[in-house]
């Protein structure tokens, strides 16, 4: 990230994503790893601009004895940044993953009704995001399971899940926490290649170097395909788009970025002329696309 003070990009990025909304009650699913101290630090930073009110919920699951460790640094957190907190054991008899996350986002839940908050803030970030997608396309999943994650979505009549990390990776977040200074634990269950997760995790760790932006890409294949799930207007433009491209046999090709440019354009009403490639382009008047011009 850029500038002389880059943790303030995070927080930025997480104040102008619209997934938190002005003036609401949240409660923070801190499980004392780097990623959600970082959320509970972001969201405590913007807090008084967007007129947040900030609650903390720790959830020990009673697997690890090493959990108390992780309790401890929820415990510092939510002490040094005023937020009340709630430790929350479960009860849980079976260990599969799945029984332990429904187990843990009831006790969620519960905690936020409690406190009379309307959303609950989890730390997925850009890649719980590309591993989420990829476990879908593993299982053989349909346009459901490719979009991945929302940013928002309703948990019950009343609450929100929010997610403001989904596009913010994982290192940033780790780097926010070095710069301000904030305590975190590592969970070492993120080690065991048994669970599928992980094993996932481990194999994309490769790929990463050779494809820079695999994350990204991934992120906005999953945003496309959401998109086309609920057929919004911003689907329909770059269908719309890329028929006009496909026009000329030389656009056919143009990737992701450059259609979006022009989609967020069409959405502004905008008019303008867009550079494709070296000698071509594409020019939209008042919201609408006018044809390709060539150079």
């Amino acid at each position: 990230m850029r500038g002389a003070h880059p943790e303030r990009d995070v927080e930025r990025a997480v104040e102008e994503s619209g997934v938190v909304r002005r003036g609401e009650r949240i409660l923070i699913a801190c499980s004392g790893g780097p990623d959600s101290v970082a959320l509970a630090a972001v969201l405590r930073a913007v807090a008084q601009r967007l007129e947040l009110t900030l609650h903390v919920a720790f959830v020990n699951h009673g697997v690890r004895a090493s959990a108390w460790q992780d309790e401890c640094v929820a415990l510092q957190i939510a002490a040094q940044f005023g937020m009340p907190l709630d430790v929350i054991a479960l009860a849980v008899q079976a260990r599969g993953e799945q029984r332990l996350r429904t187990a843990r986002y009831a006790a969620l839940m519960d905690a936020a009704k409690r406190w009379e908050c309307g959303v609950v803030a989890t730390a997925h970030h850009a890649e719980d995001q590309t591993e989420t997608v990829l476990l879908a396309l593993l299982r053989g999943t349909g346009p459901a399971g490719l979009r991945g994650m929302r940013g928002r979505r309703r948990l019950a009549p009343g609450l929100d899940l929010a997610r403001p990390f989904l596009g913010i990776p994982s290192e940033t977040l780790r780097a926010y926490c070095h710069t301000r200074a904030l305590p975190y634990a590592v969970d070492p269950s993120n080690a065991d290649m048994n669970l599928r997760r992980n094993a996932v995790r481990e194999a994309l760790s490769a790929l990463r170097p050779l494809f820079p932006a695999l994350d990204a890409a991934v992120a906005r294949a999953a945003a496309v395909v959401a998109d086309e799930r609920v057929a919004t207007r911003r689907a329909a433009l770059r269908r719309s788009v890329r028929e006009q491209l496909c026009i000329d046999a030389e656009l056919r090709d143009i990737d992701f970025l450059h259609v979006e440019e022009v989609v967020r354009a069409l959405e502004r009403g905008g008019t303008g002329t867009f550079h494709m490639k070296p000698g071509l382009a594409l020019r939209i008047e008042r919201g609408s696309v006018a044809g390709i011009n060539r150079e």
